[in-house]
């Protein structure tokens, strides 16, 4: 009886996952006709957003012209040459308290998505990879989160471990993991047929090397864009938390403690609209750049 060796009934594994590979990165930089994601005027004006709040959270100690934690007597003065976006009820520097809210928040909702797309990548890999009563009962659990609304479950865990920044953060990936979960799993499903992963098995790789190698490269373009656009939610979230005072604890220097602040005295309007535009400008620069993203990854989604 005459076999044939795997090599020669299947296609090298090396070669489609590598094509597959360049497929996504050629959606990235949106092929050799298309501009770059950079280039684009949207994109454009979100990424020089993104990086002057980057440098600002970086150099806040140089552009803030006063210690954000420091009281004066001078309370409520409106915004003035001497004190740009005016003073709170402790007389603190409102600018000064902005510019170092953005090394409290925007490292925050990075962690934050960082964490739940590790968690929630994790599983909806072994979700959709293994299949069987692993993916049923994995796919429940988020479904038992998917039932609660997001801010209110947020609170909850907040609340039952005590207000702060650790918890509030634990809270905030807790509540966000499942959507990771849901679209690596989909994108894990579309892919256990292809050849090179059948390839894969012939050639005797095991599930874990296969995950690693081959499954987990090609799986992650839509969680990136996924994670683009959770960015600006996490960033909302995080500044309803410590709105709510479920967040980092006063006086800390956080865009929604400051908004709360100034809502307790709302003829006293600076004190809450800088932080709520700072809220504003930073949540629209990662929802812009995560449009941008999905339409060249996945240009049947534009327009819809």
């Amino acid at each position: 009886m005459t076999t044939i060796a795997p090599e020669s009934a299947t296609p090298d594994p090396k070669v489609a996952k590598a094509l597959n590979r360049r497929r996504w990165l050629g959606r990235l930089r949106g092929g050799s006709t298309a501009r770059p994601i950079w280039r684009q005027p949207i994109a454009a004006a979100a990424l020089v957003i993104l990086a002057g709040w980057l440098l600002v959270a970086v150099f806040a100690p140089v552009v803030a012209p006063y210690d954000p934690l420091a009281q004066s007597p001078d309370s409520y003065l409106g915004p003035s040459g001497d004190h740009w976006f005016g003073t709170d009820s402790l007389g603190r520097d409102v600018f000064s308290r902005v510019v170092y809210g953005a090394r409290l928040s925007i490292p925050l909702a990075l962690a934050i998505v960082s964490l739940a797309l590790l968690l929630g990548g994790l599983l909806g890999l072994i979700a959709g990879y293994v299949g069987r009563f692993v993916d049923e009962a994995l796919m429940r659990l988020t479904d038992l989160v998917f039932a609660f609304p997001q801010i209110i479950l947020a609170m909850a865990v907040t609340a039952a471990f005590g207000p702060s920044t650790r918890n509030a953060v634990l809270a905030l990936v807790i509540v966000s993991w499942p959507v990771y979960a849901r679209v690596i799993r989909s994108a894990v499903l579309t892919m256990r047929g292809e050849d090179y992963l059948n390839a894969a098995r012939l050639l005797g790789v095991g599930p874990i090397r296969a995950l690693r190698r081959d499954v987990l490269p090609n799986s992650i373009g839509p969680a990136i864009v996924l994670a683009t656009l959770e960015l600006g939610n996490a960033v909302l979230m995080l500044a309803a938390l410590s709105f709510l005072g479920l967040g980092p604890r006063p006086p800390a220097a956080e865009w929604g403690s400051m908004v709360a602040l100034g809502a307790q005295d709302l003829s006293m309007w600076w004190v809450s609209v800088f932080p709520g535009l700072a809220i504003l400008t930073v949540v629209l620069a990662f929802n812009l750049l995560g449009d941008a993203l999905r339409d060249r990854i996945d240009p049947r989604s534009k327009g819809r």
